[in-house]
């Protein structure tokens, strides 16, 4: 079995305009770090673009419309869905390919082609609410992901574990009510987007781990450890999903949860170990926040290497 990276070109065409944070050069850095020696046994493919089908699980079709008009719209330019969330011409293939990555890894690793993946990809996806993109996200990758997972593979539950720095609107949102999906998150509280008070339970599928600013590697560590796989244990998922970001990092500019590099490889760890006893290893990551791009490339790096450890 083999870790397998999913990824394509047309996601640098996401052009957020100058000076955004969620930047083409963000991918660029984490594939550099991954053309590294270490990554050689790497199995490498490309991400097709998700068809509307596979899109319209998560999403209703006046969704897949506006994003698709803003794109036709912006021209050379930019249409601003809201105040932090920009698409350009290239932005609704991209957030395909994103969206499509997603769903070839769960075919894969449901497959058995490969025992785990990471899809690096953007635009983003854990803001992204059933009914509106928000917060740099179009579709929720994650999301679309684990429907497939049901729709055609077999996967009866589906759990998402998220360590973005900030908590995941959209993804909890699209869950919240469906005792087949779970959601955990731990993340900076307060914060951006308001959401993932520790009360926020769903069904009893929900599971918030909110950290105060500063809390650092342990404390991170802990939520995860101590909070979150006892929940996700007892939960018994068919397939492990992650949304892999890395902006809680000491060094991020957007936020301050003073996370160190090595945590998130530890953190992978202990989510695939976790994985092997629930879900034969069946893990599937895919990018979503870090705005330090050193940072973002050698965290990134650390996760996939724990990725092919127990792949």
């Amino acid at each position: 079995m083999t870790t397998l990276l999913i990824s394509h070109p047309d996601c640098l065409g996401h052009d957020t305009s100058a000076g955004h944070p969620e930047s083409a050069d963000r991918l660029r850095a984490v594939l550099r770090a991954l053309e590294d020696e270490g990554f050689r046994d790497l199995k490498r493919d490309a991400a097709p673009a998700a068809t509307d089908a596979q899109i319209l699980r998560a999403h209703p079709a006046e969704v897949l419309a506006l994003v698709a008009s803003a794109a036709a719209q912006a021209g050379e330019g930019y249409v601003r869905i809201d105040a932090d969330t920009i698409v350009s011409r290239g932005s609704e293939l991209a957030a395909r390919r994103a969206a499509g990555a997603v769903c070839r890894a769960v075919a894969a690793v449901t497959r058995g082609e490969a025992g785990n993946a990471f899809c690096a990809v953007r635009p983003p996806g854990h803001h992204a609410e059933s009914t509106r993109p928000m917060g740099f996200c179009l579709y929720n990758n994650v999301a679309i992901g684990a429907l497939e997972a049901r729709a055609m593979h077999g996967m009866k539950r589906v759990a998402v574990v998220d360590f973005d720095v900030h908590h995941g609107n959209g993804t909890q949102e699209l869950f919240e009510s469906d005792p087949d999906l779970f959601y955990a998150s731990c993340h900076q509280w307060p914060f951006y987007p308001g959401t993932g008070g520790s009360g926020e339970t769903g069904l009893g599928n929900i599971v918030n781990v909110p950290l105060a600013e500063g809390s650092g590697g342990a404390a991170f560590l802990e939520a995860l450890g101590g909070r979150i796989i006892p929940a996700l244990a007892h939960f018994r998922p068919d397939l492990l999903m992650i949304s892999a970001g890395f902006d809680a990092h000491e060094g991020d500019p957007l936020a301050g949860l003073n996370v160190a590099t090595e945590d998130f490889e530890a953190a992978t760890d202990m989510l695939c170990a976790a994985a092997e006893s629930l879900c034969g290893g069946r893990v599937v990551s895919t990018l979503e926040g870090g705005y330090n791009l050193k940072d973002l490339a050698a965290s990134a790096a650390g996760h996939v290497r724990s990725l092919m450890r127990h792949g």
